[in-house]
Order: C-alpha cells, then sequence, then structure tokens
C-alpha cells in the first residue's frame, strides 16, 4: 500500500511539475515572423542598414548625352590594370598543377565569389519534385519533336505561405534513337508550336535572318529545354522575400552573404538538369547551359558553379558576367550596387559601391575576385563567349573590349587543365580583340563577335558544330520532310555561304542572288 501510494503521488508531481514547465502562456509563444512584402526600397535600405552603408555612389548613365554618362574612352578604361591572378594561392604559392587548382585554388575562388559577389545556396534549399505535365508530339521547324512541359514544385514545409514552381519545356528530335545532347536556354517556356508574343518576337527578329536557335539545334541532333528563370526568382528587389530565395529564408530579408537572382536563376538550372539526369532521351552528361544579357551572366554562373554542365553558351553578359569588374568603361559595379540591379548579387557586393560606411568606401579595385576568375571556374570545359558590335544595338555599355581581355586572361586555368583557350598569346592588358566575325574556336575557350546586335543569334551556327566535335557527337540523319514545307538552311557552311552572298547582292558585287 505504501509503495502503491508513493508511486501515485510520485507520477501526480511529474505531472503537475510536467504541466508546470510546458505550459506557455500566450504572450511568450514562439511563432514564425510573416513573410515580408517590402518595396525594392525597402529591401535596398534594409541591406545598406545591415552592412552600415551610409550612401552608395551613382551608377553611370548609359546615354552618352547625360552629364554622368558612362566612360568610353579606353585611355582611362583601366583604373586597376592587374587582375587577381588566377594561379596564385592567396599565401603566395603559384598553382602549378591540376591538383593544386582543384584542392587549393579553385576553392579559393569559389569561397571569395560566394561571400563577397553572388552570394551562398543556402544549405536548407528545398527540394524540387519534378512532374511531367503534359507530352505532345510537335515540330520545330519542319522536324518533328517530342516536347514535355514540367513543373518543379519546391517543398514549402517551412514556409507553406510561399509557393514556388519551376517551369520547363523539354524538346528532343522524335526521331533520335539514342540520348541526345542538350541546352537549357533561360527563356519562355512554352511548346514549340505555341503562338510567339509580340515582345518575344521582336527580340527573335535581332537573330537576323538565320534559322532559330531552336531549330538549328534540333537539326544538328541536339534536344534543348526551356527554363523560365522568373519561375525561379523575379527579376526586382521586391521579390527577393518571395521566389526559391524568399522560400529558403521563409519570407525573411537577405543577410549579406545570401544568394542573389544569378545563382537562383543558376540553382533552378542545375535542378532542371537535375531532372534530365533521369531522361532517357538525354545525354545529361553533354547538356549545356546557354543565356544572354542578364541571363548571360546567369548561364556563367550556371558553368561556373555546377561542373556536371558541359558546356556553356555566354551571350552579351556584361557587367556581373564576363566584363570585368576593374574597368571603368560602359556599365559598372556601382550599377549593379544600386537599388535596379543589387538583387542579382550578394548583399555584400553593395559594399564595393559605398561612398560612405562605417568601414569607410570601397570601389572595383577591392573586389577579391573579377570576372576572368568567374570564367576559369568553367575550365576545362567548353565555354563560347558571344557578343554583337555597338552598331546593331549591343551596346559599347557591355564592354566587348575588356570581355574579350578577361577572356584571354581566362585561358591560364583551361591551359593548366590540358585544353587549349583562345590561342591568343601574351598579356590580357594587351589584349586586343579581332575583328569582326573572327572565330576563335580552336579550343576548349571560344571567342566570336558577331556583327548582329543584343542576341547570340549569329553565333549559333558555329557554336553548335563547334560543340558538336568538341564532344564528338554525330547527329543521327535527318527525317524526310514532307515536299510543301520549306526546309531552313541549318548546316553551317549553308548558312555561312547564303549570308556572304546576300551581303555581296546588297553591295552590287553580284548581279542576281535568289534567296530561297
Amino acid at each position: 500500500m505504501i509503495r502503491t501510494f508513493r508511486s501515485a503521488f510520485q507520477w501526480a508531481a511529474l505531472l503537475t511539475a510536467c504541466t508546470a514547465f510546458c505550459h506557455i502562456s500566450p504572450a511568450s509563444a514562439q511563432t514564425a515572423p510573416a513573410p515580408k512584402s517590402w518595396t525594392t526600397a525597402e529591401d535596398h535600405r534594409n541591406m545598406m542598414e545591415q552592412l552600415g552603408i551610409k550612401a552608395l555612389r551613382p551608377g553611370p548613365s548609359g546615354n552618352e548625352k547625360a552629364p554622368n554618362h558612362a566612360n568610353y574612352d579606353e585611355s582611362i578604361a583601366n583604373p586597376f590594370p592587374d587582375y587577381p591572378e588566377i594561379l596564385r594561392l592567396k599565401d603566395g604559392r603559384p598553382v602549378t598543377s591540376p591538383e593544386m587548382w582543384w584542392k587549393l585554388r579553385r576553392p579559393e575562388i569559389v569561397e571569395d565569389f560566394e561571400r563577397e559577389v553572388l552570394g551562398r545556396v543556402p544549405a536548407n534549399a528545398p527540394a524540387i519534385k519534378w512532374t511531367v505535365t503534359r507530352t505532345v508530339d510537335d515540330k520545330v521547324g519542319p522536324y518533328p519533336v517530342v516536347a514535355k512541359e514540367l513543373t518543379g514544385r519546391a517543398d514549402n514545409t517551412a514556409c507553406p505561405e510561399i509557393t514556388v514552381e519551376i517551369k520547363i519545356v523539354v524538346v528532343t528530335p522524335a526521331w533520335a534513337r539514342k540520348p541526345v545532347p542538350l541546352m537549357i536556354m533561360f527563356g519562355r517556356d512554352a511548346l514549340p508550336s505555341a503562338p510567339v508574343p509580340a515582345a518575344f518576337a521582336r527580340f527573335a527578329a535581332l537573330a537576323g535572318t538565320d534559322p532559330h536557335a531552336t531549330v538549328q539545334l534540333i537539326a544538328a541532333g541536339w534536344g534543348y529545354a526551356m527554363l523560365n528563370p522568373g519561375s525561379v526568382q523575379a527579376d526586382n528587389g521586391a521579390g527577393l522575400t518571395k521566389g526559391i530565395i524568399g522560400l529558403a529564408n521563409k519570407g525573411q530579408p537577405r543577410k549579406p552573404e545570401d544568394w542573389g537572382a544569378l545563382r537562383a536563376w543558376a540553382w533552378g538550372a542545375s535542378r532542371a538538369l537535375d531532372y534530365l539526369e533521369t531522361d532517357s532521351a538525354v545525354d545529361a552528361r553533354h547538356v549545356g547551359i546557354e543565356g544572354v544579357s542578364r541571363y548571360g551572366k546567369a548561364a556563367l554562373v550556371t558553368m561556373a558553379f555546377d561542373t556536371r554542365f558541359a558546356v556553356a553558351l555566354v551571350g552579351s553578359s556584361g557587367e556581373g558576367g564576363v566584363k570585368p569588374h576593374r574597368r571603368n568603361f560602359g556599365e559598372a559595379v556601382e550599377n549593379l550596387t544600386g537599388s535596379g540591379e543589387y538583387h542579382w548579387m550578394a548583399g555584400n557586393f553593395l559594399k564595393y559601391g559605398a561612398a560612405e560606411a562605417a568601414f569607410g568606401s570601397k570601389n572595383a579595385g577591392d573586389i577579391p575576385v573579377d570576372s576572368h576568375q568567374l570564367i576559369a571556374l568553367c575550365a576545362p570545359r567548353l565555354t563560347f563567349i558571344s557578343y554583337g558590335v555597338p552598331e546593331k544595338g549591343d551596346a559599347k555599355w557591355l564592354d566587348q573590349q575588356g570581355s574579350f581581355m578577361a577572356t584571354v586572361a581566362a585561358g591560364a586555368a583551361f591551359r593548366l587543365l590540358g585544353v587549349n583557350d583562345t590561342g591568343v598569346a601574351g598579356d590580357y592588358r594587351q589584349a586586343k580583340m579581332p575583328p569582326v566575325n573572327t572565330s576563335l574556336l580552336n579550343g576548349s575557350l571560344a571567342w566570336r563577335q558577331h556583327d548582329g546586335g543584343h542576341t547570340d543569334g549569329p553565333n549559333w551556327k558555329y557554336f553548335i558544330p563547334w560543340a558538336s566535335r568538341a564532344i564528338r557527337y554525330t547527329a543521327p540523319p535527318l527525317p524526310p520532310v514532307a515536299a510543301d514545307l520549306p526546309v531552313p538552311r541549318t548546316d553551317a557552311n549553308s548558312i555561312i555561304a547564303h549570308a556572304q552572298l546576300v551581303e555581296k547582292a546588297k553591295q552590287g558585287r553580284i548581279d542576281v542572288y535568289f534567296v530561297g
């Protein structure tokens, strides 16, 4: 009886203590804060406050008539002529072997980019579950294809208020009997036969008279996947508490080392590659990434950080892409730290546009890395740098000359790893761009400035054969095309010869040339 009573007493006491300990009053309840819904200005100001920045230098204007117009004078374009060395460790030792690159130097460069420039992908980045929502037989030009619409839904268990659904369309040649190489392209996630909105048609026209890139790819036996970057992360500062960045942060503002939109878009491309590795129609060992302008920046970031990608076509990427931060020509660091573009970068990048801050001030010369090292992170894989000409709309703002210098400088990493670069010898500081339409395509690092505008369209006819040769890919024979369908020129030599003849006809150097 006594033992029973004492046992019951102990249980009662334990229950009372547990109740007292576990009781949480409404006032002390710990609930997750609601997701923020800030404007771009509010978010930008918050990051400045986190960093102790009182004022940022304004970025130059692209309008050459504006009082604060960008510099286009080469004589003052290189205030910081010495770029950080690619093949030297931080302790001063030279990098003399591939082993030193992979184990020591490359991780140093990655760390600097993640901490100071592009931001870190969080360890808790949500898992993506891919679902094929529709599969259709379609056509790209006259060629039959299989097109699949996919949705990649992010696990939002940690923050149900934010939903992220990544949208891609995967298109492969219907007649292929083996897995095909494929290019992921940042763009509109639409089936091939879907009507093209006027805005997209206008951009497509920039590519000139060549068949669309998708037609050239399919005709060459490649596939392609259109990845909608906006379905991963919005292209504005107000979206940083939403999208995949917002979901990972449970709707709260970024910290200075958190990823920006460029890294988020690249992460989305990597998740698309995760799916493609399961698709029997795709040769996942030979998947590439392509983009133009801001998406050219994202393509370069993708290639640099995910070594599964075999090839990249980086189009007109400018500042934040191939253009060196240290060049005073066209767009500048201060443009990227302003409220219009800061969301592309890590919060820490704002420090390099600071005019007045708790730490003083910083400028482009203080950034521990530069664009040539971002290109170097792609080595030894196939990396094609593409630009157009200012006369056709690929503005001087993008700094083609500086981008060429960075490409030449990056060659050191490619050579160290046993592959050819552009073939341009000598000091990158003295390197001058070759004439327009000169192809430097004899290595794994390639350069070509076409004579078109803000597009990589005119370079696809060079890129596809270059990449196919490098991966030793032989396309399957094309299927027969119905007699009443026009067959576009997709052979590179035919496209080039056609363009040359049209130009001669325009100049009156030949009497007649029938375009057909």
